[in-house]
C-alpha cells in the first residue's frame, strides 16, 4: 500500500481485518526492538500487544503525518520507556560477578527480572533478502550485545537501536522522540562511548564471539554436529577438543559461571553429571545456534544458546526456566512428544529451526 493510500485510509477509517493485517506485518520487527530495549522475550511480546492496542485505539486519529510503520515505532517507544521506569537493568550472570569455581555452590536462583533471556529467531527477526542487513540484524539479537544496551540509559539505548541498527536518520530519531537533531546526535555519541568503554575492558564474559557472525558454514555445521554428539554420549574428551581454552558455561537463574573448559568439563563431569543421556533439539536463538536440552529421563532442562568462534565453542549460555522457555520455542514438555522431524530423529542440521518451533 502506497503512502498516499495509507494517509487516506486514516482519514477515512479502513476495514477492521484489514488494518489487523496491516499491524500485524510489523509484529516480528517491533518485537525484535521492544526485546533489544527490554532484554526479555516476554516482556517483549507484552509490549508488542499493547502497541498494537494503542494503535488501534487511537488509529482514527492517526492523520498520516508519518508512516505508519513509524508510528508504531513512536508508540512501542513510549511503551517500553513507561516499562523501564524505576526498574532494574537485565544481565547475563557474567555481567555481574567474576568467574566461580567448580567448587562454588550453585546457591539459589535469582528473579527472573534479573537475567537477559533468550528469544527465537523467529519472534524477533524478520525476513530480508539483504545478507548484510540479515548478518547486522542477528548480531544485534546475540546476548552479549542485548546485555550491553542494557548499560544504557533508556532513551539512550532507542536512539542507539534507531540509528545503529534499524538505520534510521537522526532527523526522523528526533521526531519520533519529540526532541533535536543535536540531542538525538549527543545521544548517540554517549550511548557509543558507553558501548566502547565497555568493550575496551572486555565485559566479563565478552570473548571472541563479539565479532559479527556469517551465516554458518559447512565447518560451523561440523563443529555443531561434534558438539551434539559428544554431549548426548557424554563424552567429556570429546568435549574438550570442542571448547575454546577461554569458553564459559553459564545458567540463569543461577549467578553462577564458569569460564575455561577444564572448569566446564569438571562441572559436568561433577555437579552437571545429570546432564549424562540428554536429548538435544536444534533450534535458533538470539542470531546463534541453539538447542533445547531434554534430560535422560524425557524432562526438560535448559535452552542452550551456543557461541562459536575459531572452529571453537567459546559460550555455553543455558536457560533452565523450561516451563515458560519451552513452550515459547515450540517445544513440548517431554521428549517422547518432539515430532520425528525435529533433532537426531530426522537429521535436522544444528542451526536449523526444527518443525516444533
Amino acid at each position: 500500500m502506497s503512502e498516499v493510500a495509507v494517509r487516506d485510509e486514516a482519514r477515512q477509517g479502513g476495514a477492521p481485518g484489514e488494518l489487523a493485517d496491516r499491524l500485524e506485518a510489523y509484529r516480528t520487527e517491533l518485537t525484535g526492538y521492544c526485546y533489544r530495549m527490554l532484554g526479555s522475550a516476554f516482556e517483549a511480546e507484552d509490549a508488542v500487544q499493547e502497541t498494537m492496542v494503542r494503535a488501534w485505539r487511537s488509529y482514527q486519529r492517526f492523520e498520516g503525518r508519518s508512516s505508519l510503520r513509524s508510528w508504531l515505532y513512536r508508540i512501542a517507544t513510549n511503551v517500553c520507556l513507561d516499562l523501564l521506569k524505576g526498574s532494574g537493568r537485565r544481565a547475563r550472570p557474567m555481567d555481574l560477578a567474576s568467574p566461580s569455581s567448580v567448587d562454588t555452590p550453585v546457591g539459589n536462583g535469582l528473579p527472573e527480572a534479573t537475567w537477559i533471556g533468550p528469544v527465537p529467531d523467529a519472534r524477533v527477526l524478520a525476513e530480508t533478502a539483504d545478507p548484510a542487513e540479515a548478518a547486522v540484524a542477528r548480531e544485534s539479537v546475540r546476548l552479549a550485545f542485548v546485555s550491553a544496551l542494557q548499560r544504557l540509559a533508556p532513551r539512550q539505548r532507542a536512539v542507539l537501536i534507531l540509528r545503529e541498527v534499524l538505520s534510521w536518520s537522526a532527523s526522523e530519531v528526533a521526531e519520533l522522540l519529540g526532541s533535536s537533531v543535536a540531542a538525538v546526535n549527543s545521544a548517540l555519541q554517549r550511548a557509543r562511548a558507553t558501548l566502547a568503554a565497555d568493550q575496551g575492558h572486555g565485559g566479563r564474559g565478552e570473548g571472541r564471539e563479539a565479532a559479527v557472525a556469517p551465516p554458518l558454514d559447512e565447518a560451523q555445521q561440523a563443529l555443531l554436529e561434534r558438539y551434539v554428539d559428544a554431549f548426548e554420549r557424554f563424552d567429556m574428551a570429546a568435549l574438550t577438543a570442542l571448547l575454546h581454552e577461554d569458553s564459559t558455561l553459564s545458567m540463569p537463574p543461577y549467578a553462577l559461571w564458569l569460564r575455561g573448559r577444564e572448569d566446564i568439563v569438571r562441572w559436568m563431569r561433577g555437579p552437571g553429571c545429570g546432564c549424562e543421556g540428554s536429548h538435544l533439539v536444534p533450534l535458533t536463538a538470539n542470531g546463534r545456534p541453539a538447542f533445547g536440552q531434554y534430560r535422560a529421563d524425557g524432562r526438560p532442562w535448559a535452552i542452550q544458546v551456543i557461541d562459536t568462534a575459531d572452529g571453537r565453542i567459546t559460550g555455553l549460555n543455558s536457560f533452565l526456566d523450561t516451563e515458560r522457555l519451552f513452550p515459547l520455542f515450540g517445544l513440548p514438555p517431554r521428549w517422547t512428544d518432539v515430532p520425528a522431524s525435529s533433532g537426531e530423529r530426522s537429521g535436522v542440521r544444528p542451526g536449523e529451526r526444527p518443525a516444533a518451533g
